[in-house]
């Protein structure tokens, strides 16, 4: 019964996201708001959502672990398992923005999460500064952006009628609670069941789970051969994490974190990212075989905390 509320949550976790994406993105096109602040804000924020409320719900349960292992195994997800399958599927072209600037913010962010978790919490000050830190540099990307034709997608759509905006954002932020509700509990219970711990669940089975928005937006890029979306996605969804969802959950409910994260998966993450940097640079291209080692980094960091 554990599992089938596990899927269900999660199930309701990812349409609630959607739900909020859409109801937000007719809200915001009603108001005039450009399409690339569109996607910026309301979309990078609803689709990051499923993650902050599974952190914010789990530091105020006091399963820290599962609130900062969210965000460090999503983290590592992307780098080696999305962008593996990705590149696998269809070789990566880089443009090359992305090594000036969308890779060193992210790089920046894990850094900074890394000096701020040393004295094993993070506070509320810290929060603060991470959600400061989101606002000034999606004004940066903004204003660096600013006049580019970005996100046809989202500009091709005409707004919904008021009353279903406002109800798809209701049906949204419903979802997204009642979901992570219902993920968290199950995914504790299960740990306890197994005598696992619930940093493992939180690096694997909630991490994986909140990353399928990420995971399935790269896959369909790279199947259709828009591999920017693909890289921009995923450095862009683990800045978010960072300075976004650590950032407002810690400001929340100020987040422990254990020894054994410092000692072994923030290395994984520190580690995955900067191995990231030769293989973006090498003819700005990852190749298939390159998105193979990612692919194979991930199945060792697995093995290494099962």
């Amino acid at each position: 019964m554990v599992y089938f509320i596990l899927i269900i949550g999660l199930f309701i976790l990812l349409l609630g996201g959607k739900f909020l994406v859409d109801g937000a993105s007719s809200v915001a096109l009603k108001f005039g708001l450009s399409p690339g602040l569109i996607g910026l804000t309301v979309v990078a924020f609803g689709t990051s959502a499923p993650e902050l409320l599974v952190s914010i719900n789990a530091a105020i349960k006091g399963t820290s672990d599962i609130a900062i292992g969210n965000v460090v195994g999503s983290n590592i997800a992307n780098i080696s398992l999305v962008l593996g399958i990705s590149a696998i599927l269809y070789p990566i072209i880089l443009p090359k923005s992305v090594l000036k600037l969308d890779y060193i913010i992210a790089l920046v962010a894990t850094a900074l999460f890394y000096l701020l978790s040393l004295n094993l919490e993070i506070s509320r000050t810290e929060g603060i500064i991470l959600t400061v830190l989101l606002v000034a540099v999606n004004l940066y990307i903004y204003q660096k952006l600013k006049g580019a034709d970005q996100n046809e997608e989202i500009s091709d759509q005409k707004p919904k009628s008021g009353i279903l905006s406002v109800g798809f954002l209701i049906l949204g932020i419903i979802g997204l609670y009642f979901g992570s509700d219902m993920f968290v509990d199950s995914a504790v219970e299960i740990s306890r069941v197994f005598g696992v711990s619930e940093r493992v669940i939180g690096v694997t089975v909630i991490a994986i789970g909140t990353s399928l928005p990420e995971l399935t937006t790269s896959v369909i890029a790279a199947i259709n051969k828009k591999t920017d979306i693909a890289i921009g996605n995923i450095l862009g969804s683990n800045m978010m994490n960072i300075f976004g969802i650590i950032g407002i959950t810690a400001i929340v409910q100020p987040i422990p974190v254990s020894e054994q994260f410092l000692k072994s998966d923030y290395i994984w993450m520190i580690g995955l990212t900067l191995l990231l940097f030769p293989i973006l640079k090498s003819k700005l291209k990852i190749a298939r075989i390159e998105g193979g080692i990612l692919l194979i980094a991930y199945l060792i960091y697995l093995i290494t905390i099962l």
